[in-house]
């Protein structure tokens, strides 16, 4: 009996399968779920989309925070076009994961999770050195409109792109792929952190708002990264 897919209740022979396993979303001994060959065709087709899609709405992120953290002296808006940039990699990931010769390799699946979890530790060094430069370094930054109208607009778009993302990982048995939507999901608490620590500089001049906020996205990007490179995140995002 796999522990895993059943569960025995009180009334002797009654076998029932946990709400996961019904929706054929739980892996079999480390296999990804057995799926009809059109159907995983189907749902790589869309893996590889929706990374292409987030992709090309973070060279548009990476542009608009990098030109506006400049002219206003923005660690926190620099940094968020940098975090652009690691997500695209970690998408690239996936895109390397679903091509065709290694759409169905475990080994590859496996590299996957590890140079997402790579990705992570990329996002959190960076987030660590530049929210405490700010905070040491006591550096205020100006007041940026485009910054706050970036933000508004990311923080409610990104949980969309990352639901939809671990549908589609969940449902190949992939997680690499819901690593990487959490990572998008991570993108949209720190459009929220930025967006907060903005508002406060400009309406308040509370300009340690934002750095402080970034560290503790820090430490949940840190616990995602670790579960990635053990290969955990396939049930827990």
């Amino acid at each position: 009996m796999i522990s895993t897919l059943m569960s025995t209740t009180e009334r002797p022979g009654l076998l029932q399968l946990t709400p996961a396993a019904a929706r054929g979303e739980l892996r079999l001994n480390g296999q990804p779920p057995n799926l009809d060959p059109a159907e995983r065709q189907r749902l790589v087709r869309r893996a590889r989309l929706l990374a292409w899609g987030g992709n090309a709405w973070h060279a548009v992120e990476f542009a608009v925070a990098i030109g506006a953290g400049i002219a206003a002296g923005s660690v926190a808006l620099v940094g968020f076009g940098a975090d652009s940039l690691i997500e695209a990699f970690a998408a690239f990931v996936i895109l390397w994961r679903f091509a065709e010769r290694r759409a169905h390799s475990e080994h590859a699946e496996r590299r996957a999770q590890q140079l997402v979890a790579a990705s992570y530790a990329l996002l959190v060094a960076y987030i660590l050195v530049e929210s405490l430069r700010t905070l040491l370094g006591g550096h205020h930054p100006g007041v940026s409109w485009v910054g706050i109208g970036l933000a508004a607009f990311t923080a409610p778009t990104m949980p969309l792109l990352a639901l939809a993302k671990r549908r589609v990982g969940r449902r190949l048995g992939s997680a690499a792929t819901v690593s990487e939507a959490a990572q998008n999901q991570l993108c949209a608490y720190l459009s929220i952190a930025l967006l907060a620590g903005l508002l406060a500089n400009a309406l308040a001049g509370w300009w340690w708002a934002d750095p402080a906020a970034a560290l503790v996205i820090a430490g949940v990007a840190a616990n995602e990264g670790v579960k990635s490179w053990r290969g955990e995140s396939c049930e827990c995002c």
